[in-house]
């Protein structure tokens, strides 16, 4: 099994909205709801949402949407990121988890295509860590073999994930896609704009 993580609990301050609950398109799916019918598209059963800043309101929505999701919450997303992907390991890890995926909410238009071909790549070689390459940049989701949970557990939040690839470069899988979504990182409403065509005081 590998589940999905959804990392939906920061306070989304640069926006000045909870990212998770932003349409993609007029009138379509907000961010959280088109990453879970991503996954559900490429075959993953399991996904995690995990919930902080507007715990209450993304909670709500996500009561609302026909794909089911487990909810994590982390009360000290204030950490950092990797604090809310330790909180949802701690939930997911269990016999029968090889691994898991990581998957930023400010990151909605990465496809299901992406998503299956990290799995194949991880299940093709079994490198611990195994992440989208869209020309010479590094996209999400990343996958986390079940050995490098340990390494996450202990890193220090405030460096995040970012410092486990690092230190584990020669193990890490780069899989070629051409996916402009998996490295399109909506943080700004500039950033919204650009990705969605739509203005936040529009939506």
């Amino acid at each position: 099994m590998i589940p999905a993580i959804i990392l939906a609990a920061g306070a989304s301050t640069r926006i000045g909205r909870p990212k998770a609950l932003l349409p993609v398109a007029r009138g379509g799916d907000t961010f959280v709801a088109r990453l879970l019918g991503t996954f559900s598209g490429a075959g993953v059963g399991d996904v995690v949402v995990v919930i902080g800043a507007h715990g209450e309101r993304v909670r709500d929505a996500l009561t609302h949407l026909p794909t089911l999701a487990r909810i994590v919450e982390n009360r000290e997303y204030e950490r950092g990121q990797l604090s809310s992907l330790v909180a949802a390991i701690d939930v997911v890890d269990r016999p029968g988890v090889q691994a898991v995926l990581a998957m930023p909410v400010d990151m909605p238009l990465v496809t299901s295509a992406t998503v299956r071909a990290v799995i194949d790549a991880y299940r093709a070689t079994r490198r611990p860590i195994v992440r989208p390459l869209v020309g010479d940049r590094h996209g999400h989701p990343v996958l986390f073999d079940r050995s490098v949970f340990g390494d996450l557990r202990a890193a220090d939040p405030s460096r995040g994930a970012r410092a486990i690839i690092a230190a584990r470069l020669p193990d890490v899988l780069d899989v070629p896609v051409e996916d402009a979504g998996a490295i399109q990182d909506i943080d700004t409403p500039g950033d919204y704009e650009r990705y969605t065509g739509l203005r936040l005081e529009d939506v």
